[in-house]
């Protein structure tokens, strides 16, 4: 067991009232497992959407349970089975869905969850990258199977999966349009987006355009919407799984949902474009864990940061 250290943890499921910064002790990593020292967290939705309990059918009911799931650190120890990494190495990645645990000192994860940070990225960017860029890059590559030339429509293309979809679509040769705020559309335009509507001006149902992939990142357009924006043969990558969208998606293989599944050979891909500067999100604000439970509230609640929230540790 290794102790001493801090995270954010809570003892039921409940709004932010139930965060709480407390000493915790890991276990030494398992066969196939990495401990980490993490540097930089970064904040998703995700994180605060498992505290309130609305995955508890997978998270379960054993209390403690730690918060976030992006980082970047340097490695502690390693598993017997462990040959990517070594102690004292640079990683970033994303600890398990379940476990969760990035809002902390120190993290345990699977190998095939990190990536060696490259010299010429900072370990604050490093911590952004994780979830966005793998649940982009789930839905373009793995489900809709990307190609050069395609037209791709990404609803909430100034987000952090959004701007992640737009980059990692044009690294592979396909065309963008979007749709996000008034105040995004210019950091829309500079990021390749096409053509870029305002999604308080626009009804989408009402676009001319017909699309091979329609992405909604931003987790509110209507089925229906996306599949009537659809050319033949097109999918729609859908962020919000639920049991009549399994039933639909079943049915209907124009739908895709998409659950965010990390693999090294993801990460690595996402490491080498930002450190060749083709992929980038956003850094808004950095705190220490002593500020990072106010920081999350306020996310919680509707602040827009422009960025990542991101969680500096200090030791």
């Amino acid at each position: 067991m290794s102790a001493g250290y801090k995270r954010i943890q809570y003892s039921c499921y409940g709004g932010p009232d139930v965060m709480r910064i407390e000493a915790f002790q890991l276990p030494a990593p398992g066969k196939d497992e990495v401990l980490v020292q993490v540097r930089f967290a970064a904040i998703n939705p995700i994180d605060w959407k498992l505290r309130q309990g609305r995955m508890k059918l997978i998270t379960g009911r054993a209390f403690p349970r730690a918060m976030g799931m992006d980082f970047s650190g340097v490695v502690l120890a390693v598993g017997a089975s462990v040959s990517r990494f070594q102690v004292g190495e640079a990683v970033f990645g994303l600890s398990r869905f379940k476990e969760s645990g990035a809002l902390g000192e120190a993290v345990v994860t699977k190998e095939d969850f990190l990536a060696s940070k490259p010299d010429t990225l900072s370990f604050a960017d490093a911590a952004c990258l994780g979830t966005p860029g793998v649940t982009a890059w789930n839905g373009l590559i793995d489900k809709a199977r990307l190609q050069a030339g395609q037209q791709v429509f990404i609803n909430g293309c100034a987000g952090a999966v959004g701007e992640a979809a737009v980059q990692i679509a044009l690294m592979s040769g396909a065309k963008v349009s979007g749709s996000c705020s008034a105040s995004n559309v210019a950091r829309a335009q500079a990021l390749g987006v096409s053509t870029v509507y305002d999604y308080r001006l626009t009804d989408l149902t009402r676009l001319p355009a017909r699309f091979d992939v329609v992405y909604d990142t931003a987790a509110t357009m209507t089925v229906s919407t996306g599949i009537g924006l659809l050319r033949p043969g097109g999918c729609l990558l859908d962020l919000n799984p639920g049991p009549g969208k399994f039933l639909r998606g079943l049915i209907d293989r124009r739908l895709k949902l998409v659950i965010g599944t990390p693999r090294h050979e993801i990460l690595e891909t996402l490491a080498s474009a930002a450190s060749e500067a083709r992929l980038k999100i956003r850094l808004g604000e950095v705190v220490p864990l002593d500020g990072a439970i106010q920081l999350i509230r306020e996310l919680e609640q509707g602040r827009k940061l422009g960025g990542k929230g991101v969680v500096a540790m200090e030791r």
